[in-house]
């Protein structure tokens, strides 16, 4: 069992740093500037927290946070960061290869010629040329795509920290599919619904999304509080954040991290760059719907918690 913790952490960390090295790789080719090969130093720490980890902690997670994903997240943001702003500068792609179907998909990797009469260096040639062809809208949703679907498999697959179980770790990723399809939804939409010359409400949906990115290395939405089970016994020393942690937590991360941000840079689009289509209207009454929801349940919770210190002091007053 040991053995399957240590492939799993190693393997997962091994498709971080491939991914993050991807994302790199296409960078210096847009760019045309090898400098930003020193990128790849922000592989560094994902490295460093493998070898203390598999020392430590024989690559078990923790139970809050998770370092790895944290770190995988930090070398592979920037690399998105650039290939969007290179990208809303440079929306020249006539000759590109769209990847619109299964045809135009294996067309990439083929070539007219047989494959098995090149050499090594032709062949990796040939895979180079066929990837810098595609068009680069195409290009960042794929990384965008691949970097979310590989946080939840990523999830999946690194050992469970102390304290966590498997009920909450299928609870944590199903949270992690709704939450990736929305955040996906989000950045390809919201972007190109953006016509202006200007960046600045560039910079500001990037930076909601890195934003809501930290939803994925925190689970303090799912993981459970012990202290819960001693706010059900009516202890008088147990607070509100205390005795509904896990659910004060996940009001938090909607209306402040994911649902809420959403929810002003959606209206902001619609009120200041005149833009509406169905879509766009669709998911902002969504963001609506769901920051109320969240604060009608978080005065649920006070009122609750509330009448049951309030029944508590009454019954501990009878002799």
């Amino acid at each position: 069992m040991n053995l399957i913790k240590f492939i799993g952490a190693i393997v997962t960390r091994g498709l971080f740093i491939f991914v993050s090295l991807v994302g790199v790789w296409r960078v210096t080719w847009v760019k045309k500037d090898k400098t930003y090969w020193f990128l790849t130093f922000l592989f560094l720490p994902l490295v460093v927290e493998m070898i203390i980890t598999l020392k430590r902690r024989k690559g078990k997670d923790y139970k809050w946070f998770s370092p790895p994903i944290f770190m995988f997240l930090i070398s592979i943001i920037p690399s998105i960061w650039l290939l969007e702003l290179h990208h809303q500068e440079n929306r020249d792609d006539t000759k590109c290869r769209k990847l619109d179907s299964w045809k135009s998909i294996s067309n990439v990797f083929t070539q007219n010629e047989t494959l098995g009469n090149l050499t090594r260096q032709d062949f990796l040639k040939k895979v180079n040329d066929g990837l810098s062809a595609v068009c680069s809208n195409d290009w960042i949703l794929a990384l965008h795509q691949i970097l979310l679907i590989l946080l939840i498999v990523g999830k999946w697959l690194l050992p469970l920290g102390g304290g966590v179980t498997r009920d909450e770790l299928s609870q944590l990723l199903l949270i992690f599919v709704g939450t990736a399809a929305d955040i996906l939804e989000f950045t390809s939409e919201t972007l190109s619904d953006i016509k202006d010359d200007g960046p600045y409400m560039v910079y500001i949906i990037l930076g909601v999304w890195t934003w809501s990115m930290l939803q994925f290395p925190l689970h303090l939405a799912v993981v459970n509080n012990k202290s819960d089970s001693q706010g059900e016994q009516g202890d008088q020393d147990v607070s509100l954040c205390s005795k509904y942690s896990t659910d004060i937590w996940n009001i938090v991360e909607a209306l402040f991290i994911h649902d809420g941000p959403f929810l002003v840079v959606r209206l902001t689009v619609m009120t200041y760059f005149s833009v509406f289509h169905q879509m766009l209207g669709f998911f902002a009454i969504k963001n609506f719907l769901v920051v109320i929801l969240h604060l009608y349940r978080l005065a649920i919770i006070c009122m609750d918690f509330r009448e049951s210190r309030g029944s508590t002091s009454a019954g501990s007053a009878v002799p």
